[in-house]
C-alpha cells in the first residue's frame, strides 16, 4: 500500500492527525527533500527506509515503491504543503494505478493558508473579495493563454502565486496590466509556518524592489488582494437581524 501525504507548509505540527500516524507506521519513507522539513522525519520508525526524492527521476521514485510493494512493506510518499496544489501526484497515481498499486492520498495544510495565517488575513471579505484564485506565472512550465495572471487579473479576486517570487517584477506588470491599480496591496511570505518565515507588504509597485532588498528568492508565496487594507463589510452570518437555520433573527 502506498499512502501519498501532504505534510503541510513547513512546521512539523501542520501535518494532519492522519499523516503524522501513516508517517509514523510506514515501513519505506520518500520525501521531498527540497521542501520538506527534515523534522518530519522525526515522525518516522527509527527503522524506516527514507529516501530522498529530491535528486531521484519518476522512474526512481516508482523503483523504490514496486520494491517495497514486492516485499509487502508500506510506502509514504510525503510531499509539502498539500499533495494536490503543484504536487505532480498525478503522474505518480497514473504509474501506480497502470500497475495495480493500491494507493491512497492524505490531503495537507497547503502555503497560502499558511501564509494567510502569517499575514493575519481573511481572503474573502464580504463586498471586496468572494472569490480565492489560485495560481502561478508562466517560467520553465508553461500556462495556458487563458490562465494568464493578465486574463486572471480582470477577476479582481483574491490571488495566491505560488513558484513566481523570482520574476515578481513581471509579476507586478502582468497583474497592473491586466486591471489591478497599481496601488493594490501585495504581499510577500517566504517559508510560511517555519521558524524563518519572513514577511514583506507593499504595493504592486513597490513589492519587487522590497523583496530583492528582502533577499527574498525562492519559497514564497504571493498574496494580492484588496482584502490586504481594505474597509469591508461585516459577515452577515453573525448578524443579529439575519436569520439562518440555527438562529432566528432578533427583533430590532
Amino acid at each position: 500500500m502506498v499512502h501519498i501525504v501532504g505534510a503541510g507548509p513547513g512546521a512539523t505540527d501542520l501535518i494532519t492527525v492522519r499523516g503524522a500516524r501513516l508517517l509514523g507506521e510506514a515501513d519505506v519513507v520518500i520525501y521531498a527533500g527540497s521542501l520538506v522539513s527534515a523534522g518530519m522525519l522525526k515522525l518516522c520508525r527509527k527503522d524506516a527506509e527514507v529516501h530522498d526524492s529530491a535528486s531521484m527521476t519518476l522512474d526512481e521514485v516508482l523503483a523504490v515503491i514496486e520494491a517495497a510493494e514486492h516485499a509487502g512493506k508500506t510506502t509514504v510518499r510525503l510531499h509539502t504543503g498539500d499533495p494536490s496544489v503543484y504536487g505532480a501526484i498525478q503522474e505518480q497515481m497514473d504509474a501506480l494505478a497502470k500497475r495495480g498499486v493500491a494507493f491512497d492520498v492524505t490531503p495537507g495544510v497547503s502555503s497560502c493558508f499558511a501564509a494567510a495565517a502569517a499575514l493575519r488575513q481573511e481572503y474573502t471579505l464580504p463586498g471586496i473579495s468572494q472569490t480565492l484564485i489560485i495560481t502561478r506565472g508562466a517560467g520553465r512550465t508553461p500556462v495556458p493563454e487563458a490562465e494568464s495572471l493578465r486574463r486572471l487579473a480582470a477577476h479582481q479576486a483574491t490571488m495566491c502565486i505560488y513558484l513566481s517570487v523570482s520574476m515578481l517584477d513581471k509579476v507586478a506588470a502582468e497583474l497592473i496590466a491586466g486591471g489591478y491599480a497599481p496601488e493594490t496591496p501585495i504581499a510577500v511570505v517566504q517559508r510560511a509556518s517555519w521558524p524563518d518565515e519572513k514577511t514583506v507588504r507593499g504595493t504592486l509597485t513597490t513589492i519587487a524592489q522590497q523583496v530583492k532588498d528582502a533577499g527574498i528568492d525562492r519559497q514564497a508565496m504571493i498574496v494580492v488582494s484588496r482584502c490586504l487594507d481594505a474597509d469591508y463589510e461585516l459577515s452577515r452570518l453573525y448578524a443579529p437581524e439575519f436569520s439562518h437555520m440555527f438562529r432566528k433573527a432578533q427583533q430590532q
